[in-house]
């Protein structure tokens, strides 16, 4: 596993809405620690500390520590509050987690080798149906990513969960369908080529019409000239 990432955290003394606002004037993060049978921890972390993870990455699937006053908890972070203009973050929950606690967690799918699909350098189209993947599996042994090898993949094939290899003591959330990742769908856009022939062969359609009226009008006019004298 990677070395965990640890938030240094000081203890709150107050909670509600009221210490939650002074605690962001103050310019920290409220959060509260849970789980595990203790009681909630509320503490403040530093936001921009917060701001460098969230911005990494299955954030949602990566374990930290939080240091709390000399005491360290390993946490899964499972809700985070963004401001809804400047998406700065409001307020974080925290599960206390062990090495072998259950837990389900999003990861996400990570495409590879598209250059080897025959049916994507053929033009076809790569259509991701989940982005994620929700597995049930041990905290201390979550998957960085589920991965899928594009290799030999033609037009129309799809990508089942049933085809991918996870590692042991991961399995899917939803396990009584075999649901779809991904396919290769055929392009929805005419060749350049066919465009510009179809646009040639209108043109030519207009300018014949075009001539034929102004050969009848020419011959209107030559009519009404004739009668005149």
């Amino acid at each position: 596993m990677t070395e965990t990432a640890t938030f240094s955290a000081e203890a709150r003394t107050r909670v509600g809405k009221g210490a939650a606002r002074a605690a962001r004037r103050a310019g920290t993060v409220p959060a509260v620690v849970y789980g595990a049978n203790k009681d909630p921890m509320p503490i403040t972390i530093n936001p921009i500390a917060l701001r460098t993870e969230i911005s990494k990455p299955g954030f949602f699937a990566t374990l930290y520590d939080i240091d709390c006053d000399g005491t360290k908890e390993r946490v899964l972070c499972r809700d985070l509050q963004l401001h809804p203009v400047t998406d700065v973050p409001m307020h974080a929950d925290f599960l206390r987690v062990t090495e072998s606690t259950q837990i389900n967690v999003d990861i996400a799918v990570i495409f590879e080798n598209e250059e080897e699909s025959p049916g994507l350098k053929g033009g076809g189209v790569l259509n991701i149906v989940r982005h994620t993947v929700e597995v049930i599996c041990r905290a201390g042994a979550i998957p960085e990513s589920i991965v899928i090898d594009l290799t030999g993949r033609e037009v129309g094939d799809s990508i089942h969960i049933s085809e991918v290899s996870l590692p042991d003591g991961v399995r899917p959330t939803i396990d009584d369908r075999d649901f779809t990742i991904a396919t290769i769908a055929a392009p929805t856009l005419m060749p350049v080529e066919e465009e510009i022939e179809e646009d040639l062969e209108g043109l030519e359609g207009e300018e014949g019409e075009e001539g034929v009226e102004g050969e009848e009008g020419a011959e209107g006019e030559d009519s009404g000239d004739s009668e005149d004298s």
